[in-house]
């Protein structure tokens, strides 16, 4: 068995399915080969659809089963989760989400960023 190198990456949230923690375009400062947490959020490997093989996703851990791992996305409607692909074996959960970027763009009022 190998093990995996913990290091750090950048992931961009792409689709609606995490709306309105995250959106499109957010960028996310994730670490590979970590477990995940519960309630925290993850970056998966959904299995392959009808139509080929899935992008990598951002989805909220739920439990661990016996099987694996359930997650599901915040946008109930939205996207792919466990309720419809079912429990992610360990293989499938490839980082864990430690923050968010902030947003680019110009500033607005009170130094926030539109």
């Amino acid at each position: 068995m190998t093990t995996r190198r913990r290091s750090l990456g950048l992931a961009v949230v792409r689709g609606r399915s995490m709306e309105p923690t995250l959106l499109e375009g957010d960028r996310l400062l994730v670490l590979y080969a970590v477990p995940p947490r519960r309630g925290g959020l993850a970056l998966v490997r959904l299995p392959d659809g009808p139509d080929g093989p899935r992008p990598l996703a951002v989805k909220r851990v739920h439990r661990r089963e016996a099987d694996g791992w359930w997650v599901e996305g915040d946008n109930l409607g939205a996207g792919v989760d466990s309720w419809t692909v079912g429990t992610l074996p360990d293989s499938g959960m490839v980082a864990r989400v430690l923050l968010r970027l902030p947003r680019r763009g110009r500033l607005a009022r009170g130094g926030r960023r539109e």
